[in-house]
């Protein structure tokens, strides 16, 4: 082996090491709230407006700050901007624990912001500096983002008895996030200040004018908003088909846990085909079976429900990201594709969780509910058919943006 290629196996080590180690803190902000928002409420005598408020904004500002990604990138270098995120990041953990109860929602704001931005970013880099497999390296990211989501939902209640405080619990995730902004500032290979990722992107409007990147992005947010309903209103849900606080909140976490399996399986099964529609109406479906049989199913079928739904949307966000990927001829039109793709999935998945609040407030029953979520996975798999043919984006000759 050359001395080349040693350093060139050593970057991607590395930077595989350090991708998994940001993308296990780009969730817990998200996920660690939820299963706090009982005592959050109580001692901060909040209204269920301003909780429900609370949870969309987050996944609104992922939505909103996303597009910044690339335009940050191309002016601070992507490794400069990723660490301006995490440093974001750890403020906004740190504010939302603060006693004032603007903090909290500020907190808050920075938080999906930090998110926002990274996670666009992250998609690009792996296209950067693994081009040939990072569809594969897209699934080992996924995997860390969902390891993170389920390490939030799972610890967030022990936290705060042990430390005695839901704000100490909130806190407590910006010891991660140093953690992974000192790694990344300390370890990441370089490339020169300002260095934008590689290749020809095209113009926003060049982009905007392709139908694949459309359906890319409302392939996104159809299948993030059954995501984050999941995430805000299925322990309600579990609870109103009849199951106990405590096996509710077991079931929604053992179904994140098992997102890592998918999460990691699913672009090796989407490479099976030419295109990845097999492997999109698979997971969706999944997806579809596993929401019934916990909200309509017979109940000695929940934990099969479980592991349905769990294959499934980790699954579904893995190849979501894996599209990203696929559908991008370079790494500079991956960034802009992810901005896209992130930014105006995020802002339609914000939409999801406060319907399913809107409908509950107008106590409709357990079957309209169900009925609407498995609409939204229809469409997620209208989308996901036209998404997932073998085509991508590409510059031609002259600079403009094509479908190849």
């Amino acid at each position: 082996m050359t001395t080349d290629t040693r350093r060139h196996t050593y970057r991607i080590l590395l930077f595989l090491i350090l991708m998994v180690l940001v993308g296990l803190n780009l969730r817990p902000a998200l996920s660690s709230l939820a299963p706090l928002l009982v005592r959050l409420q109580l001692d901060t005598g909040l209204s269920p407006l301003a909780i429900g408020a609370l949870t969309t904004l987050p996944v609104l500002c992922l939505g909103i700050f996303a597009p910044l990604a690339p335009w940050l990138a191309k002016r601070l270098g992507p490794e400069n901007t990723l660490t301006l995120a995490l440093a974001v990041l750890i403020a906004g953990l740190l504010l939302r624990g603060l006693p004032a109860t603007p903090m909290l929602f500020a907190g808050t704001l920075l938080v999906g912001a930090a998110i926002g931005v990274a996670g666009t970013l992250l998609p690009a880099l792996v296209k950067r500096e693994i081009p040939v497999g990072a569809d594969l390296m897209t699934g080992v990211y996924t995997m860390a983002l969902c390891l993170g989501g389920a390490l939030g939902a799972g610890l967030s209640i022990p936290l705060a008895d042990l430390l005695g405080s839901w704000r100490l619990s909130l806190i407590s995730w910006s010891l991660l996030g140093v953690t992974a902004m000192l790694a990344w500032i300390t370890l990441m290979p370089r490339t020169p200040t300002g260095t934008p990722l590689p290749g020809g992107g095209g113009s926003l409007r060049q982009l905007l004018s392709q139908p694949l990147a459309w359906q890319v992005m409302l392939y996104m947010g159809t299948q993030s908003s059954l995501a984050y309903i999941v995430f805000g209103w299925l322990p309600t849900l579990l609870q109103a088909r009849g199951y106990g606080e405590s096996e509710a909140g077991w079931m929604m976490g053992a179904s994140v846990m098992v997102q890592l399996i998918s999460a990691l399986g699913a672009p090796w099964l989407a490479r099976f085909s030419r295109d990845q529609r097999p492997a999109l109406m698979l997971v969706l479906g999944c997806v579809g079976a596993g929401l019934w049989l916990l909200l309509l199913g017979p109940t000695s079928w929940r934990w099969a429900g479980v592991v349905l739904l769990g294959l499934g949307q980790g699954g579904c966000f893995s190849l979501a990201l894996t599209l990203i990927v696929l559908r991008s001829a370079n790494a500079r039109l991956a960034g802009k594709l992810s901005g896209l793709a992130q930014g105006g999935g995020y802002t339609l998945a914000a939409m999801g969780p406060l319907a399913v609040g809107v409908l509950l407030q107008f106590d409709v029953s357990l079957t309209i509910v169900t009925t609407a979520l498995l609409l939204i996975v229809a469409v997620s798999a209208i989308f996901a058919l036209l998404a997932g043919r073998n085509r991508r984006l590409d510059v031609d000759e002259a600079g403009q943006l094509v479908t190849r």
